[in-house]
């Protein structure tokens, strides 16, 4: 499908190293001018490590909501933008837990949040995995690793435990998909 918006002007309003907003002067199909906020950001992977039964989740305060949150492994490299998801599903996955994949498979992706923002996410599956020992960044120095069965992982999304969307999307992929 074409591209029924036409852009009459752009503008980057705010921009960090992880994020940039542009705001976009716009024509909706209809004739309409409007405005349109942009998040542009870099693609980012979920990596879902199972093994024996369990599912291995990283909890870290999340600033911006005020929460500890638990969450499946996940990350983008803002200072690497283009790197190979599968590499990155890799890196971030022993750099958060320490695991090491035997085996990594790719699930599909899913959009941050489509309606605001560009950002890509790609799911992975890791399975055969090895303890090693994680190597996180600064920010994560309060991050912790826990696995969880499977019955565990549920009843923590029945109770509100588990509230991260990408977390959450995730798991329903490997669910309706046969994964898990």
């Amino acid at each position: 499908m074409t591209n029924p918006y036409v852009t009459l002007s752009t503008r980057i309003a705010y921009e960090n190293r992880w994020t940039r907003i542009r705001e976009d002067r716009i024509r909706h199909p209809d004739g309409s001018d409007g405005l349109y906020g942009v998040v542009e950001r870099e693609d980012f992977v979920v990596i879902v490590p199972w093994q024996d039964g369990c599912l291995t989740l990283v909890e870290q305060y999340r600033y911006p909501v005020g929460v500890r949150v638990w969450e499946f492994p996940m990350g983008m490299w803002e200072q690497a933008p283009g790197t190979d998801p599968l590499i990155l599903a890799a890196a971030e996955l022993r750099e958060e837990t320490g695991l090491i994949a035997g085996r990594m498979t790719r699930i599909g992706e899913i959009f941050q949040g489509p309606g605001y923002c560009n950002q890509r996410g790609h799911i992975f599956l890791a399975t055969d995995l090895t303890q090693g020992e994680p190597d996180r960044e600064a920010t994560e120095q309060d991050m912790i690793s826990r696995s969880f069965a499977l019955a565990d992982f549920e009843a923590m999304i029945r109770d509100g435990t588990l509230r991260e969307a990408m977390t959450l999307s995730a798991f329903g992929l490997l669910r309706v998909k046969g994964f898990l």
